[in-house]
């Protein structure tokens, strides 16, 4: 009786103890179930959010934006795309000023830098710059102030222009943020002289665009200017040139022939621009200023390659300069009716915008609402499949022995994936058979078109 008792005792612990283990692993999978539903609900909340962000962030997002880019990667040395400001549709009237495109050096040799009165304060700026003759690209300088030792530096940048706008709005729409990440140029930016400054300043392009004349002053901001040295940019080997030989040919000829050594004098030259007559030569002029009047040196000229300088003139005469660079400069301001017209048409594309917007908007939440209940449906999907296995494993496994078991559960896989295979082949002989019946239909409609034209093309 005690071994009967004892025998029906593990037979209730043992089925007590597989209840259990059936309710923890479907509890589990409930459980899991429940937390990838709560899961999809926050990713949902989260894309309604993004819609109109709110400025908050995870620390994996935050480190994700904030993680270092290679800047040789494609998509980093893409051009920044400058945003638009949109105007309001409500538009009093201010006068706006507009632009027209003019000749750079004109007159030749009047270029020079002119800087701002917050230029010490903001310690930078951004000068006029010049716009190639195709139009293809516009070069500036950047002048840079050291206030620890009161000098001033200079870079020469070059910014594409896009093609695809008009010659005016290329220049207008011309960002520093495109603009080439290597100076084409540069001073030294030694700070042993105190107040000593170098600037760079564009004079003008040759006719081809292949070339950029660039001017260097170097002096002090206490004492003037010291000398004014000749730079050529070539775009095609993107190497700049220093034209010594022009200040040499100079101090040579006065101090050999005219018996005024210019070493011992305060005299400089002015670049021009680029001869009409010749156009891989520069014309320059000189002065000295040895008294209250500079004394006018004579015009010369130099070829870009610095191998042969000339004396043009004693006589300050007009020679023929070319004037291949452009720039933008104000020309007036829109007048009052061309506002109002403007600020009509701008009422009605901003009625058009919020209206699809608005559609936008509902669509946008609408697709987010169907793929939260798609995701929804996985899960549960999932949950019906997981547990429909678990049950189809427990149940030969509490039939057979382990390898049994094992081997039930693959033969039973295999055939339902079998049947699967089955019903999906029946499927797709089914299209075929669809498509087939088609094909012989459009055949037959094929020759039944052309035998009605044939009677038609004999009695032609």
């Amino acid at each position: 009786m005690r071994r009967i008792l004892a025998l029906c005792l593990v037979l209730v612990l043992s089925s007590n103890y597989v209840l259990a283990a059936k309710d923890y692993t479907r509890r589990n999978e409930a459980y899991m179930r429940d937390v990838k539903k709560r899961d999809a609900k926050r990713e949902y909340n989260k894309a309604k959010e993004e819609r109109l962000p709110s400025g908050k962030m995870t620390v994996e997002e935050y480190e994700r934006l904030a993680k270092h880019k290679n800047p040789e990667s494609p998509e980093d040395l893409k051009p920044i795309e400058i945003p638009s400001i949109p105007v309001p549709s409500e538009m009093k009237y201010v006068p706006q000023p507009t632009y027209k495109i003019v000749r750079y050096n004109d007159p030749p040799g009047s270029v020079e830098l002119s800087l701002k009165k917050n230029f010490y304060r903001e310690k930078q700026q951004n000068s006029q710059g010049i716009v190639s003759p195709d139009f293809t690209r516009l070069v500036y300088p950047a002048i840079y102030y050291s206030p620890d030792s009161a000098s001033t530096s200079a870079e020469l940048f070059e910014i594409p222009l896009d093609t695809k706008e008009t010659e005016l709005d290329r220049i207008l729409k011309a960002h520093t943020s495109n603009r080439t990440q290597k100076p084409l140029m540069e001073t030294s930016k030694t700070i042993d002289n105190f107040a000593t400054f170098r600037t760079l300043t564009p004079v003008d392009f040759s006719a081809d665009g292949t070339k950029l004349l660039v001017k260097q002053k170097t002096g002090n901001s206490y004492d003037g200017i010291w000398e004014t040295d000749v730079f050529i940019y070539d775009f095609e080997t993107g190497e700049a040139r220093e034209l010594l030989e022009i200040r040499d040919a100079i101090t040579h000829h006065w101090t050999t022939y005219r018996g005024l050594p210019l070493y011992e004098k305060r005299w400089d030259i002015v670049p021009l621009g680029f001869s009409v007559e010749d156009p891989d030569r520069i014309i320059c002029t000189a002065y000295a200023y040895t008294g209250e009047k500079p004394v006018f040196l004579g015009v010369w000229s130099i070829d870009v390659k610095g191998e042969q300088s000339r004396l043009v003139s004693f006589e300050n005469i007009d020679i023929a300069i070319s004037e291949n660079g452009y720039k933008i400069v104000k020309s007036g301001v829109k007048p009052y009716t061309m506002v109002e017209q403007e600020e009509k048409q701008l009422k009605a594309i901003d009625k058009k915008n919020k209206k699809a917007q608005k559609n936008a908007e509902k669509e946008y939440y609408k697709q987010c609402k169907i793929d939260y209940h798609e995701e929804l449906k996985r899960i549960d999907a999932e949950y019906k499949e997981n547990v429909k296995e678990y049950n189809r494993l427990q149940r030969f496994k509490g039939s057979t022995t382990y390898d049994e078991a094992v081997n039930s559960y693959r033969d039973s896989k295999i055939k339902e994936l079998e049947k699967t295979i089955q019903k999906e082949e029946k499927a797709i002989n089914k299209l075929n058979a669809q498509i087939e019946a088609a094909e012989r239909k459009l055949q037959q409609f094929g020759q039944t078109e052309g035998e009605d034209l044939e009677p038609a093309t004999s009695q032609e």
